[in-house]
């Protein structure tokens, strides 16, 4: 098994600096050059099969929600900025940026790129395609929500925030903003068309999707695969079989304890990346009993966090403490005491939230995550010795995100994390995010997230975000017990550089653009 460990990613002033003085595209090697270093050859039909996807995915990037879908969107599709392999921020549609003041940012679009319908991309299609997720309900409205003003000066696109925001061009790389073309200042959504590395040829939702390579793809050096499928297999094991008997070439989502068999198969290896991908456990806080603080606080001392690090991941990842940011981050609160199985605690805790033995019950399903369904049982012995009796309850993987995610009062769900703490924050933490697994509304979490935002001195914005750590962990309305490594194991014919860690699953989700057959 190979192990990439994650780098340290751009500092804050670095991006600042680096972007204005250097611009986007000298921060990494040129495409070029890489390609040259790795000497990848081209062909081959690359397989893929996800333990997500949703019938309801579509072409509309506010609605994407899933690996599968994040996937598709990736390969067909361009974006401003990319997090390279390495961590660093890499110009893609926006050769460079700059900016004086992290208010106004100034970005200049590269030319020369099509879309595969053959239509040049312009400074309006990157409008629309930021201006599409305001007002819709889109999952990246916390990011998008801070734009003011979109307007173009020739190649060049001026973007206005509300309060300055130096990461803002990390953020520009998430996979629901994808570049699309504009049909009078709107998105075509029935549309397939995309200017990625590879284009559509079928696509069922949350089905199969088959693409075959863009012969007009403008980066030297990058997909080398003749075509791409992706299709859905909730089932690990199920995966893991297809993967065996060659019927595919990369899985997702392996389970921690066939590691071990799949290093001994023959043709296959696996590739684990620590990330900032973490479990949890979502209580509803708008409604009894989640809304009482101490009843949260008691589930949280009723989970052995170490026991499913163990048990369940065979190792393969690491104790969560109740907040999204991973150990190793910039600004990881050191001093927050790590929350530890403590029935006693949790006993007192239901005193305080004024119950005695309560009944509970978690919905769970191996979409939420590898192994939900274990962990809400091992969660369900040790919550009994503090008075907690915890009814499992197993859901549909098919319709889990649709008909159980923040639906049920107390539900398994997952994160994939983001690279910087204001990413991952703002859009499950924030008050109305979309992806608020537990409808948590702090007001003294909000200002403190909006201020860390625009703070220039690096010293006040770790203070911040050590806050906003505590808060999440001692008020929040998640049990996020582990962060997990990202395993998956492909056919030793895949090659690949560095895969990588902490931007993303499938190696920051360029496994198709990156990766060719050896």
């Amino acid at each position: 098994m190979t192990r990439h460990l994650p780098r340290p990613g751009l500092s804050r002033r670095g991006l600042l600096k680096g972007a204005s003085a250097l611009g986007a595209s000298s921060l990494l090697l040129p495409f070029g050059m890489q390609a040259a270093m790795a000497q990848p050859r081209a062909g081959g039909i690359l397989r893929v099969a996800l333990g997500h996807g949703s019938p309801a995915d579509g072409y509309d990037p506010a609605r994407w929600s899933n690996d599968f879908a994040a996937l598709f969107a990736t390969a067909r599709h361009g974006y401003l900025t990319e997090i390279g392999s390495d961590g660093q921020l890499i110009g893609e549609i926006a050769e460079s940026w700059h900016t004086t003041d992290a208010v106004t940012w100034v970005l200049k679009i590269r030319s020369g790129i099509t879309f595969h319908s053959g239509k040049p991309v312009t400074v309006d299609d990157v409008i629309a395609s930021l201006a599409h997720h305001r007002g819709v309900g889109s999952a990246v409205a916390p990011l998008v929500d801070q734009i003011v003003s979109l307007r173009a000066d020739g190649a060049t696109l001026i973007i206005t925030l509300a309060a300055g925001n130096v990461d803002f061009p990390l953020l520009l790389a998430d996979y629901h903003l994808p570049v699309m073309p504009q049909v009078n200042g709107r998105l075509d959504l029935q549309s397939a068309d995309g200017c990625g590395a590879y284009r559509v040829l079928s696509y069922q939702p949350g089905v199969l999707a088959r693409l075959e390579r863009n012969p007009d793809y403008w980066k030297p050096g990058r997909a080398h695969l003749a075509g791409v499928e992706i299709t859905t297999l909730f089932d690990p094991a199920a995966r893991q079989e297809a993967l065996q008997t060659g019927a595919v070439d990369l899985i997702d989502g392996v389970i921690p304890g066939q590691v071990s068999a799949l290093k001994r198969a023959s043709g296959v290896k696996v590739l684990a990346t620590r990330g900032t991908r973490h479990a949890v456990l979502a209580m509803d806080s708008s409604r009894a009993p989640f809304d009482n603080p101490h009843l949260r606080l008691a589930l949280k001392s009723a989970i052995d966090r170490a026991g499913l690090v163990g048990d369940l991941l065979q190792g393969h990842g690491q104790v969560g403490n109740d907040h999204p940011i991973v150990p190793g981050s910039r600004f990881f609160n050191t001093d927050l005491p790590q929350r530890c199985f403590d029935p006693d605690l949790a006993r007192f805790h239901l005193a305080r939230a004024g119950l005695g033995p309560v009944d509970l019950g978690l919905t769970a399903a191996g979409a939420a995550f590898v192994g939900a369904n274990q962990a809400a049982t091992m969660f369900a012995r040790t919550a009994a010795q503090a008075g907690i009796r915890l009814t499992v309850a197993p859901a549909a993987d098919a319709t889990y995100w649709g008909q159980v995610w923040r639906r049920a009062a107390f539900c398994a769900s997952s994160s994939p994390g983001r690279p910087t703490e204001d990413w991952a924050f703002s859009t499950a933490y924030a008050s109305g995010a979309p992806w608020n697994d537990g409808h948590w509304s702090n007001p003294q979490f909000d200002i403190l997230l909006h201020r860390a935002r625009s703070e220039l001195n690096d010293t006040r914005r770790r203070d911040m975000y050590w806050d906003m750590q505590a808060l999440c962990a001692q008020d929040g309305a998640v049990i996020a017990p582990f962060f997990a490594d990202e395993l998956i194991a492909c056919s030793s014919k895949l090659a690949q550089d560095d895969i990588a860690s902490g931007s993303g699953p499938l190696d920051g989700l360029r496994a198709a653009e990156r990766w060719w057959f050896a």
